[in-house]
């Protein structure tokens, strides 16, 4: 894993850089439109739903790997850094090992592994997956104000979510099955050691899902912010991700050495 310097950078005459937004469990792609006003000219932005989420169909084997990683390869290009929120995060880095990876990886609201005993415990998790089994419907709907509680109002934050996925496509229930499976066992540590690119983490201050000891480990940490700053804070949020993308464009503009931290 790569460490970045501070450079100074020009954004008028910086190259064009490629983002490609990833979603996580439960939430297709629209979780990333309230960021839109914010990019600037410079940076190229895709958000592609995962197989299941979204109008995209779902797979024959969800939980299969290779055919994730066949369905997605067109949508994660190595010339890109890939921006991937919560089980996005998860899925993306374990795709990096299959797929070209990426020139850097950002991974907003996710550790090295979902469960922590101080955060969300695999007990606590477990609960939630057999409340799905029973009521898919109504735990996804917990789950989304769950996730939101951590926003400075839990209100506005479950309210823009709403009209974020207002006349919804019901997310496949087997893929949402696979990706609770994931969220419980996934363990990210070595990948993100062997990584070859940039690797930089990202949460909001007060993220609900995070143990405080993996928030304060965080490169960076948004205030005010829980485990959807898209919902409370898309400009802070953008400029972040921004300024982090343009650092590892000039890293890699500049075949800089990486430096440790």
């Amino acid at each position: 894993m790569n460490h970045l310097q501070e450079p100074d950078t020009n954004p008028a005459t910086a190259p064009s850089t490629k983002l490609v937004l990833l979603s996580g469990w439960g939430i297709d792609a629209r979780i990333w439109q309230p960021l839109a006003p914010y990019w600037p000219a410079d940076i190229s932005v895709t958000a592609p739903d995962w197989p299941g989420m979204g109008k995209r169909p779902a797979l024959a084997q969800p939980d299969s790997p290779e055919a994730l990683a066949k369905a997605m390869e067109d949508d994660l290009p190595a010339d890109a850094i890939w921006v991937c929120w919560s089980l996005g995060a998860l899925q993306a880095a374990l795709l990096s090992q299959t797929l070209s990876p990426p020139q850097g990886l950002m991974l907003l609201g996710m550790g090295h592994r979902f469960c922590h005993p101080h955060g969300v415990s695999k007990s606590e998790l477990a609960q939630f997956h057999r409340a799905f089994l029973h009521d898919p419907v109504a735990a996804r709907e917990s789950f989304l104000r769950w996730q939101a509680s951590g926003e400075p109002s839990l209100r506005d934050a479950v309210r823009q979510l709403r009209t974020l996925l207002a006349a919804d496509s019901p997310p496949d229930v087997e893929t949402l099955e696979a990706g609770l499976k994931l969220l419980t066992h996934a363990d990210i540590s070595a990948t993100l050691t062997n990584f070859p690119g940039f690797v930089v983490t990202l949460c909001g201050a007060q993220d609900p899902l995070l143990a405080p000891e993996v928030r304060d480990g965080m490169n960076v940490q948004l205030p005010s912010a829980g485990h959807c700053p898209m919902l409370s804070q898309p400009e802070a949020l953008a400029d972040t991700i921004v300024h982090q993308a343009r650092q590892m464009r000039h890293a890699i503009s500049s075949d800089r050495e990486p430096i440790s931290s």
